[in-house]
Protein backbone atom coordinates (compact mmCIF):
# COMPACT_ATOMS: atom_id res chain seq x y z
CA UNK A 1 0.00 0.00 0.00
CA UNK A 2 1.77 3.10 -1.25
CA UNK A 3 2.30 5.90 1.24
CA UNK A 4 -0.45 8.36 -0.40
CA UNK A 5 -2.92 5.71 -1.12
CA UNK A 6 -6.40 7.41 0.17
CA UNK A 7 -7.29 4.46 2.42
CA UNK A 8 -4.69 5.35 4.42
CA UNK A 9 -6.67 8.64 5.28
CA UNK A 10 -9.92 6.75 6.48
CA UNK A 11 -7.93 3.72 8.90
CA UNK A 12 -6.70 7.58 10.35
CA UNK A 13 -9.78 9.05 10.82
CA UNK A 14 -11.41 5.85 12.28
CA UNK A 15 -8.68 5.04 14.31
CA UNK A 16 -8.42 8.91 16.06
CA UNK A 17 -12.69 8.55 16.60
CA UNK A 18 -13.86 7.76 20.14
CA UNK A 19 -16.24 5.65 19.11
CA UNK A 20 -18.11 4.61 22.71
CA UNK A 21 -18.39 8.32 23.01
CA UNK A 22 -19.76 8.87 19.22
CA UNK A 23 -22.64 6.16 19.95
CA UNK A 24 -21.88 3.19 18.06
CA UNK A 25 -23.02 -0.12 19.47
CA UNK A 26 -20.84 -2.74 20.54
CA UNK A 27 -17.87 -0.42 20.53
CA UNK A 28 -17.06 -2.06 23.98
CA UNK A 29 -17.04 -5.55 23.41
CA UNK A 30 -19.01 -7.89 26.20
CA UNK A 31 -17.36 -9.75 28.53
CA UNK A 32 -19.00 -13.13 27.87
CA UNK A 33 -19.24 -14.90 24.26
CA UNK A 34 -17.90 -13.91 21.03
CA UNK A 35 -16.63 -10.38 20.51
CA UNK A 36 -18.95 -9.33 17.55
CA UNK A 37 -17.00 -7.17 14.69
CA UNK A 38 -15.48 -3.70 15.98
CA UNK A 39 -17.78 -0.68 14.10
CA UNK A 40 -14.31 0.89 13.11
CA UNK A 41 -14.24 -2.24 11.01
CA UNK A 42 -18.06 -2.01 9.49
CA UNK A 43 -17.49 1.69 9.39
CA UNK A 44 -14.47 1.92 7.20
CA UNK A 45 -16.17 -0.76 5.28
CA UNK A 46 -18.84 1.86 4.52
CA UNK A 47 -16.54 4.72 4.47
CA UNK A 48 -14.54 2.73 1.89
CA UNK A 49 -17.68 1.94 0.08
CA UNK A 50 -18.82 5.25 -0.38
CA UNK A 51 -15.72 7.14 -1.59
CA UNK A 52 -15.79 4.50 -4.40
CA UNK A 53 -19.32 4.82 -4.79
CA UNK A 54 -20.47 0.97 -3.64
CA UNK A 55 -23.06 1.71 -1.09
CA UNK A 56 -24.40 -1.56 -1.08
CA UNK A 57 -23.99 -4.20 1.84
CA UNK A 58 -24.06 -6.89 -0.90
CA UNK A 59 -21.91 -5.81 -2.87
CA UNK A 60 -19.46 -4.79 -0.06
CA UNK A 61 -19.76 -8.29 1.13
CA UNK A 62 -17.42 -9.16 -1.88
CA UNK A 63 -15.64 -6.48 -2.13
CA UNK A 64 -14.15 -7.28 1.59
CA UNK A 65 -12.50 -11.00 0.33
CA UNK A 66 -11.07 -9.63 -3.10
CA UNK A 67 -10.38 -5.80 -2.85
CA UNK A 68 -6.77 -5.66 -1.83
CA UNK A 69 -7.33 -1.89 -0.08
CA UNK A 70 -10.06 -3.38 1.41
CA UNK A 71 -8.65 -6.08 2.89
CA UNK A 72 -5.78 -4.17 3.64
CA UNK A 73 -8.21 -1.57 5.73
CA UNK A 74 -10.48 -4.73 7.39
CA UNK A 75 -7.24 -6.67 8.43
CA UNK A 76 -8.40 -9.38 6.02
CA UNK A 77 -12.28 -9.59 8.10
CA UNK A 78 -15.01 -10.45 5.91
CA UNK A 79 -18.33 -9.61 7.91
CA UNK A 80 -21.66 -11.28 5.49
CA UNK A 81 -23.99 -8.73 4.11
CA UNK A 82 -26.60 -8.96 6.93
CA UNK A 83 -23.87 -7.52 9.33
CA UNK A 84 -22.68 -4.75 7.29
CA UNK A 85 -26.49 -3.29 6.35
CA UNK A 86 -27.19 -3.89 10.37
CA UNK A 87 -24.80 -1.51 11.39
CA UNK A 88 -25.57 1.24 9.09
CA UNK A 89 -29.05 0.58 10.68
CA UNK A 90 -28.58 0.46 14.18
CA UNK A 91 -25.76 3.61 14.27
CA UNK A 92 -27.61 6.14 12.41
CA UNK A 93 -27.19 8.72 14.75
CA UNK A 94 -23.47 7.96 15.55
CA UNK A 95 -23.03 7.66 11.75
CA UNK A 96 -24.59 11.82 11.35
CA UNK A 97 -22.38 12.68 14.32
CA UNK A 98 -18.97 11.19 12.60
CA UNK A 99 -19.57 13.10 9.69
CA UNK A 100 -20.14 16.38 11.88
CA UNK A 101 -16.75 15.02 13.29
CA UNK A 102 -15.01 15.47 10.08
CA UNK A 103 -16.05 18.81 9.53
CA UNK A 104 -14.83 19.73 12.72
CA UNK A 105 -11.29 18.62 11.47
CA UNK A 106 -11.96 20.67 8.72
CA UNK A 107 -12.43 23.89 10.64
CA UNK A 108 -9.26 22.76 13.16
CA UNK A 109 -7.25 22.53 9.51
CA UNK A 110 -8.15 26.05 8.57
CA UNK A 111 -10.29 25.02 5.74
CA UNK A 112 -13.70 26.55 7.02
CA UNK A 113 -11.51 30.22 8.11
CA UNK A 114 -13.88 31.89 5.48
CA UNK A 115 -17.45 33.28 6.48
CA UNK A 116 -19.82 33.02 3.70
CA UNK A 117 -22.04 29.50 3.04
CA UNK A 118 -24.40 28.95 0.59
CA UNK A 119 -27.28 26.78 1.08
CA UNK A 120 -30.04 25.03 -1.12
CA UNK A 121 -32.11 22.16 -0.94
CA UNK A 122 -32.44 19.24 -3.76
CA UNK A 123 -34.92 16.27 -3.88
CA UNK A 124 -33.56 13.20 -3.82
CA UNK A 125 -35.58 9.90 -5.21
CA UNK A 126 -37.38 7.54 -1.89
CA UNK A 127 -37.51 3.37 -2.37
CA UNK A 128 -40.94 4.46 -2.91
CA UNK A 129 -42.76 4.58 -6.35
CA UNK A 130 -45.06 7.69 -6.99
CA UNK A 131 -47.86 4.48 -7.74
CA UNK A 132 -47.43 3.67 -4.31
CA UNK A 133 -48.07 7.43 -2.86
CA UNK A 134 -51.43 8.64 -2.61
CA UNK A 135 -52.63 12.24 -1.49
CA UNK A 136 -56.56 12.73 -1.47
CA UNK A 137 -56.79 13.76 -5.42
CA UNK A 138 -54.69 10.31 -6.37
CA UNK A 139 -57.00 8.30 -4.39
CA UNK A 140 -60.16 9.74 -5.89
CA UNK A 141 -58.75 9.16 -9.12
CA UNK A 142 -57.96 6.32 -8.48
CA UNK A 143 -61.27 5.08 -7.16
CA UNK A 144 -62.90 6.61 -9.57
CA UNK A 145 -61.14 4.66 -12.25
CA UNK A 146 -62.32 1.50 -10.11
CA UNK A 147 -65.61 2.16 -9.88
CA UNK A 148 -65.81 2.63 -13.90
CA UNK A 149 -64.45 -0.48 -14.08
CA UNK A 150 -66.78 -2.42 -12.01
CA UNK A 151 -69.36 -0.68 -14.34
CA UNK A 152 -68.09 -1.51 -17.16
CA UNK A 153 -68.10 -5.46 -16.09
CA UNK A 154 -71.29 -5.38 -14.45
CA UNK A 155 -72.61 -4.18 -17.80
CA UNK A 156 -70.78 -6.75 -19.78
CA UNK A 157 -72.40 -9.11 -17.20
CA UNK A 158 -75.60 -8.32 -18.39
CA UNK A 159 -74.84 -8.40 -21.98
CA UNK A 160 -73.64 -11.89 -21.65
CA UNK A 161 -76.87 -13.14 -18.92
CA UNK A 162 -78.68 -12.08 -22.12
CA UNK A 163 -76.89 -14.44 -24.29
CA UNK A 164 -77.29 -18.04 -24.82
CA UNK A 165 -74.20 -19.34 -26.27
CA UNK A 166 -71.86 -22.41 -25.43
CA UNK A 167 -69.41 -20.19 -24.13
CA UNK A 168 -72.11 -18.05 -21.31
CA UNK A 169 -70.96 -19.56 -18.39
CA UNK A 170 -67.64 -19.60 -18.70
CA UNK A 171 -67.20 -15.87 -19.77
CA UNK A 172 -69.96 -14.88 -16.43
CA UNK A 173 -67.22 -16.45 -14.51
CA UNK A 174 -64.41 -14.64 -15.93
CA UNK A 175 -66.47 -11.46 -15.66
CA UNK A 176 -67.36 -12.28 -11.94
CA UNK A 177 -63.52 -12.64 -11.01
CA UNK A 178 -62.88 -9.29 -12.56
CA UNK A 179 -65.50 -7.70 -10.67
CA UNK A 180 -64.55 -9.65 -7.07
CA UNK A 181 -60.86 -8.82 -7.85
CA UNK A 182 -61.69 -4.64 -8.36
CA UNK A 183 -64.15 -4.74 -4.98
CA UNK A 184 -61.13 -5.76 -3.02
CA UNK A 185 -59.02 -3.02 -5.14
CA UNK A 186 -61.64 -0.64 -3.77
CA UNK A 187 -61.77 -2.22 -0.23
CA UNK A 188 -57.39 -1.89 -0.59
CA UNK A 189 -58.18 1.65 -1.40
CA UNK A 190 -60.63 2.75 1.36
CA UNK A 191 -58.42 1.33 3.42
CA UNK A 192 -55.55 3.74 2.42
CA UNK A 193 -58.31 6.64 2.06
CA UNK A 194 -58.45 6.17 6.16
CA UNK A 195 -54.56 5.91 6.59
CA UNK A 196 -54.70 9.41 4.50
CA UNK A 197 -57.12 10.96 6.86
CA UNK A 198 -55.33 10.31 10.08
CA UNK A 199 -51.97 11.25 8.26
CA UNK A 200 -50.97 15.17 9.32
CA UNK A 201 -50.00 16.00 5.90
CA UNK A 202 -52.36 13.85 3.79
CA UNK A 203 -50.16 11.54 2.12
CA UNK A 204 -49.84 8.14 2.50
CA UNK A 205 -46.32 5.73 0.88
CA UNK A 206 -46.74 2.61 0.98
CA UNK A 207 -43.38 1.32 0.59
CA UNK A 208 -41.10 3.98 2.51
CA UNK A 209 -43.71 5.32 5.05
CA UNK A 210 -41.44 8.54 5.95
CA UNK A 211 -41.13 9.25 1.95
CA UNK A 212 -43.52 12.04 0.54
CA UNK A 213 -44.56 13.48 -3.11
CA UNK A 214 -42.08 16.86 -3.77
CA UNK A 215 -43.05 19.14 -6.91
CA UNK A 216 -39.42 19.77 -9.00
CA UNK A 217 -38.91 21.82 -11.72
CA UNK A 218 -37.54 19.18 -13.65
CA UNK A 219 -40.15 16.41 -13.57
CA UNK A 220 -44.23 17.81 -13.70
CA UNK A 221 -44.59 14.43 -11.51
CA UNK A 222 -42.62 15.64 -9.04
CA UNK A 223 -40.59 13.26 -7.03
CA UNK A 224 -41.79 10.70 -3.97
CA UNK A 225 -38.91 10.97 -1.76
CA UNK A 226 -36.59 13.30 0.58
CA UNK A 227 -35.72 17.24 0.78
CA UNK A 228 -32.34 17.47 0.85
CA UNK A 229 -30.69 20.40 2.54
CA UNK A 230 -27.19 21.27 2.28
CA UNK A 231 -25.19 24.74 3.83
CA UNK A 232 -21.37 24.86 1.92
CA UNK A 233 -18.75 27.23 2.25
CA UNK A 234 -17.98 29.38 -0.32
CA UNK A 235 -13.94 29.51 -0.30
CA UNK A 236 -13.36 25.07 -0.47
CA UNK A 237 -17.02 23.80 -1.24
CA UNK A 238 -17.41 21.79 1.64
CA UNK A 239 -20.24 20.65 2.87
CA UNK A 240 -20.60 22.47 6.72
CA UNK A 241 -24.44 21.32 7.25
CA UNK A 242 -26.86 18.84 5.87
CA UNK A 243 -29.93 17.89 6.85
CA UNK A 244 -32.41 14.95 5.19
CA UNK A 245 -36.39 15.92 5.56
CA UNK A 246 -39.53 15.43 3.75
CA UNK A 247 -40.83 18.93 4.04
CA UNK A 248 -41.48 19.80 0.67
CA UNK A 249 -40.11 23.40 0.92
CA UNK A 250 -37.39 25.04 1.27
CA UNK A 251 -38.73 28.40 3.13
CA UNK A 252 -39.05 26.94 6.28
CA UNK A 253 -35.16 25.95 6.57
CA UNK A 254 -33.06 28.92 6.13
CA UNK A 255 -32.43 30.18 9.68
CA UNK A 256 -32.29 25.75 10.73
CA UNK A 257 -29.33 25.75 8.15
CA UNK A 258 -27.73 28.56 8.58
CA UNK A 259 -27.33 28.23 12.11
CA UNK A 260 -25.98 24.77 12.13
CA UNK A 261 -23.49 26.64 9.76
CA UNK A 262 -22.69 28.79 11.95
CA UNK A 263 -21.93 25.95 14.79
CA UNK A 264 -20.00 23.47 12.76
CA UNK A 265 -17.79 26.78 11.68
CA UNK A 266 -17.25 28.08 14.54
CA UNK A 267 -18.07 31.68 13.78
CA UNK A 268 -19.54 34.61 15.31
CA UNK A 269 -20.91 35.80 12.46
CA UNK A 270 -21.80 34.52 8.69
CA UNK A 271 -23.55 35.25 5.55
CA UNK A 272 -25.61 33.21 4.30
CA UNK A 273 -26.94 33.25 0.24
CA UNK A 274 -29.56 31.12 -0.78
CA UNK A 275 -32.32 31.46 -3.95
CA UNK A 276 -36.01 32.65 -3.88
CA UNK A 277 -37.30 29.38 -2.62
CA UNK A 278 -36.18 30.68 0.96
CA UNK A 279 -37.53 34.09 1.10
CA UNK A 280 -39.32 34.00 4.39
CA UNK A 281 -39.87 37.28 6.32
CA UNK A 282 -40.17 35.01 10.46
CA UNK A 283 -36.65 33.13 9.31
CA UNK A 284 -34.82 35.88 7.09
CA UNK A 285 -35.35 38.24 10.90
CA UNK A 286 -34.65 34.33 13.04
CA UNK A 287 -31.15 34.73 10.74
CA UNK A 288 -30.72 38.33 11.77
CA UNK A 289 -30.79 37.51 15.34
CA UNK A 290 -28.82 34.92 15.52
CA UNK A 291 -25.82 36.78 13.53
CA UNK A 292 -26.49 35.88 10.30
CA UNK A 293 -26.72 37.96 7.43
CA UNK A 294 -28.75 36.50 4.89
CA UNK A 295 -28.79 37.65 1.15
CA UNK A 296 -32.17 36.30 -0.58
CA UNK A 297 -33.88 37.48 -3.54
CA UNK A 298 -37.59 38.40 -2.79
CA UNK A 299 -39.21 36.20 -5.15
CA UNK A 300 -41.41 38.13 -7.92
CA UNK A 301 -45.40 37.00 -7.13
CA UNK A 302 -47.34 40.52 -7.11
CA UNK A 303 -50.41 39.72 -8.98
CA UNK A 304 -50.50 43.33 -9.93
CA UNK A 305 -47.17 43.62 -11.67
CA UNK A 306 -48.05 40.71 -13.72
CA UNK A 307 -51.75 42.23 -15.02
CA UNK A 308 -49.74 45.20 -15.96
CA UNK A 309 -50.02 47.08 -12.91
CA UNK A 310 -48.03 49.18 -10.83
CA UNK A 311 -46.35 46.55 -7.85
CA UNK A 312 -45.48 47.11 -4.39
CA UNK A 313 -41.70 47.66 -5.17
CA UNK A 314 -42.87 51.07 -7.27
CA UNK A 315 -44.02 52.17 -3.94
CA UNK A 316 -40.95 54.05 -2.38
CA UNK A 317 -41.42 53.93 1.62
CA UNK A 318 -40.42 56.99 3.54
CA UNK A 319 -39.08 55.97 7.56
CA UNK A 320 -38.76 59.38 8.47
CA UNK A 321 -43.05 59.63 9.02
CA UNK A 322 -43.57 56.14 8.27
CA UNK A 323 -45.34 56.41 5.32
CA UNK A 324 -45.11 55.17 1.53
CA UNK A 325 -45.08 57.36 -2.05
CA UNK A 326 -46.95 56.48 -4.83
CA UNK A 327 -45.68 56.57 -8.46
CA UNK A 328 -48.14 59.68 -8.64
CA UNK A 329 -46.36 61.48 -5.79
CA UNK A 330 -49.13 60.87 -3.44
CA UNK A 331 -48.28 59.93 0.45
CA UNK A 332 -50.04 56.86 1.48
CA UNK A 333 -50.44 56.90 5.29
CA UNK A 334 -50.72 53.90 8.08
CA UNK A 335 -54.77 53.10 8.60
CA UNK A 336 -54.56 50.08 10.51
CA UNK A 337 -52.58 47.25 11.71
CA UNK A 338 -53.87 42.91 11.44
CA UNK A 339 -52.05 39.77 12.78
CA UNK A 340 -52.07 37.52 9.88
CA UNK A 341 -50.61 34.64 10.66
CA UNK A 342 -48.81 35.71 13.59
CA UNK A 343 -47.31 38.56 11.98
CA UNK A 344 -48.23 42.18 12.16
CA UNK A 345 -48.91 43.80 9.24
CA UNK A 346 -49.74 47.60 8.64
CA UNK A 347 -52.01 48.85 5.68
CA UNK A 348 -51.59 52.14 4.20
CA UNK A 349 -53.48 53.95 1.82
CA UNK A 350 -54.35 57.29 0.54
CA UNK A 351 -58.02 59.04 -0.16
CA UNK A 352 -56.90 60.99 -3.55
CA UNK A 353 -56.99 57.56 -5.75
CA UNK A 354 -60.71 58.19 -7.15
CA UNK A 355 -59.38 61.43 -8.48
CA UNK A 356 -55.74 60.31 -9.63
CA UNK A 357 -54.69 59.93 -13.73
CA UNK A 358 -52.78 57.12 -12.92
CA UNK A 359 -55.86 55.07 -11.44
CA UNK A 360 -56.18 52.70 -13.59
CA UNK A 361 -52.42 51.33 -13.65
CA UNK A 362 -52.56 51.11 -10.38
CA UNK A 363 -55.63 49.40 -8.87
CA UNK A 364 -59.07 47.88 -10.15
CA UNK A 365 -60.70 48.97 -6.58
CA UNK A 366 -61.61 51.85 -4.79
CA UNK A 367 -58.03 52.82 -3.63
CA UNK A 368 -54.63 50.74 -3.71
CA UNK A 369 -53.61 49.46 -0.51
CA UNK A 370 -49.91 48.92 0.45
CA UNK A 371 -49.14 46.36 3.06
CA UNK A 372 -45.95 46.27 5.09
CA UNK A 373 -44.93 43.95 7.91
CA UNK A 374 -44.00 45.23 11.12
CA UNK A 375 -40.29 44.22 10.53
CA UNK A 376 -40.14 44.97 6.79
CA UNK A 377 -37.10 47.05 7.70
CA UNK A 378 -34.93 43.84 8.02
CA UNK A 379 -36.11 43.18 4.40
CA UNK A 380 -35.28 46.14 3.33
CA UNK A 381 -32.18 46.11 4.76
CA UNK A 382 -31.05 42.78 2.45
CA UNK A 383 -32.33 43.77 -0.51
CA UNK A 384 -30.05 47.39 -0.26
CA UNK A 385 -27.08 44.28 0.60
CA UNK A 386 -28.10 42.59 -2.54
CA UNK A 387 -28.02 45.31 -4.66
CA UNK A 388 -24.53 45.95 -3.17
CA UNK A 389 -23.50 41.92 -3.98
CA UNK A 390 -24.69 41.43 -8.16
CA UNK A 391 -22.40 38.58 -8.10
CA UNK A 392 -24.16 36.67 -4.96
CA UNK A 393 -26.39 34.35 -6.78
CA UNK A 394 -24.14 33.52 -9.15
CA UNK A 395 -21.55 32.35 -5.82
CA UNK A 396 -24.53 30.57 -4.97
CA UNK A 397 -25.56 28.61 -8.02
CA UNK A 398 -21.77 27.39 -8.52
CA UNK A 399 -20.77 26.68 -4.70
CA UNK A 400 -23.92 24.56 -4.08
CA UNK A 401 -25.19 23.14 -7.37
CA UNK A 402 -21.99 21.66 -8.01
CA UNK A 403 -22.06 19.46 -4.58
CA UNK A 404 -25.88 18.27 -5.11
CA UNK A 405 -24.67 17.00 -8.99
CA UNK A 406 -21.78 14.87 -7.68
CA UNK A 407 -23.95 13.01 -4.95
CA UNK A 408 -26.81 12.46 -7.42
CA UNK A 409 -23.94 10.95 -10.03
CA UNK A 410 -22.39 8.93 -6.95
CA UNK A 411 -25.89 7.72 -5.98
CA UNK A 412 -27.15 6.68 -9.21
CA UNK A 413 -30.35 7.29 -11.25
CA UNK A 414 -32.36 5.21 -7.77
CA UNK A 415 -30.69 8.01 -5.29
CA UNK A 416 -31.62 6.02 -1.60
CA UNK A 417 -30.94 2.43 -1.08
CA UNK A 418 -32.45 2.59 2.42
CA UNK A 419 -35.91 3.16 3.62
CA UNK A 420 -37.38 5.77 6.72
CA UNK A 421 -36.20 9.08 7.61
CA UNK A 422 -33.78 7.64 10.56
CA UNK A 423 -31.79 5.50 7.79
CA UNK A 424 -31.78 7.45 4.50
CA UNK A 425 -30.17 10.35 6.95
CA UNK A 426 -27.37 7.80 7.25
CA UNK A 427 -27.14 7.14 4.24
CA UNK A 428 -26.88 10.91 3.01
CA UNK A 429 -24.84 11.62 6.54
CA UNK A 430 -22.30 8.51 4.52
CA UNK A 431 -22.26 10.20 1.38
CA UNK A 432 -21.72 13.78 2.81
CA UNK A 433 -18.52 12.43 4.75
CA UNK A 434 -17.08 10.59 1.81
CA UNK A 435 -17.76 13.91 -0.36
CA UNK A 436 -15.98 16.06 2.06
CA UNK A 437 -13.18 13.39 2.80
CA UNK A 438 -12.35 13.71 -1.44
CA UNK A 439 -12.57 17.37 -1.16
CA UNK A 440 -9.99 17.72 1.66
CA UNK A 441 -7.87 15.18 -0.20
CA UNK A 442 -7.94 17.15 -3.13
CA UNK A 443 -6.99 20.09 -1.32
CA UNK A 444 -4.57 19.46 0.86
CA UNK A 445 -2.69 15.82 -0.15
CA UNK A 446 -2.76 13.00 1.68
CA UNK A 447 0.30 13.13 3.73
CA UNK A 448 -0.88 16.79 5.21
CA UNK A 449 -4.19 15.51 5.66
CA UNK A 450 -3.21 12.66 7.58
CA UNK A 451 -0.70 14.56 9.74
CA UNK A 452 -3.83 16.98 10.65
CA UNK A 453 -5.16 14.42 11.80
CA UNK A 454 -2.99 12.63 14.14
CA UNK A 455 -2.22 16.23 15.81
Amino acid sequence: MTQDNPVRVIDAFIDELDLQALGFTRAQPAATGRPAYHPAVLLKIYLYGYLHRVPSSRRLEREASRNLELIWLTGQLTPDFKTIADFRRDNAAAIRVTCRQFVVLCRDLGLLAGREVAVDGSKFKAVNSPDRNFTRAKLARQMAKVEASIAHYLEALDQTDQAEDESTPARVDRLHEKIDALRQRMQGLQAIGEQLEASPDQQVSLTDPDARAMPTRTDPRGVVGYNVQATLDTRHHLIVAHEVTNRGSDRHHLATMANQAKTAMGAEALTVLADRGYYAGEKILDCERAGVTPLVPKPLTSPAKAEGRFGKQDFTYEPEDDTYRCPAGEKLTRRFASIEKGMTIHVYWTTRCASCALKAQCTTGRERRIRRWEHEAVLDAMEERLRARPDAMQVRKSTVEHAFGTLKGWMGATHFLTKGLKSTAAEMALHVLAYNMKRVISLLGVQPLLAGIRL
